[in-house]
């Protein structure tokens, strides 16, 4: 294999290398359909190509993803040999305030809420959504 050939990869091959995504056909549609852009551009083709030091942007599930790419892999290993691979540059999520049972007035928390109490916490969300 020549030097060029080992500097450079599929983007669609890289991201499932990398463990992005499960299946490579996955991450062929994702570029495909435009949802990841190589240093800012779109990815027009699954078979375009990304060498180290790109910047990858794309959405895995419901995150926007940003990798720079460190390295370019031989096999689709074990994830911490694929986690080498990437250098993740996503901005942390802001912590989610979770809404929990003990934090609806209706319920007081004194273990499994009764049908009586139920109902009533479905009157509450109601009223606010009202």
């Amino acid at each position: 294999m020549s030097t060029e050939a080992a500097d450079k990869l599929r983007v669609d091959k890289w991201l499932w290398q990398a463990r992005f995504f499960k299946t490579r056909t996955l991450a062929a549609a994702q570029v495909s359909a435009g949802h990841v852009r190589i240093d800012g551009t779109k990815a027009g083709k699954p078979a375009q190509t990304v060498a180290i030091g790109n910047v990858l942007t794309f959405t895995a599930g419901e995150r926007v993803r940003v990798i720079q790419v460190d390295a370019i892999g031989t096999r689709r290993g074990p994830a911490p040999e694929a986690q080498e691979l990437y250098t993740d540059l996503t901005p942390p999520e802001p912590p989610k305030a979770e809404k929990s049972v003990s934090q609806n007035p209706a319920y007081e928390g004194k273990g499994r809420p009764t049908k009586r109490d139920r109902r009533t916490m479905d009157l509450s969300k109601a009223r606010n959504l009202e």
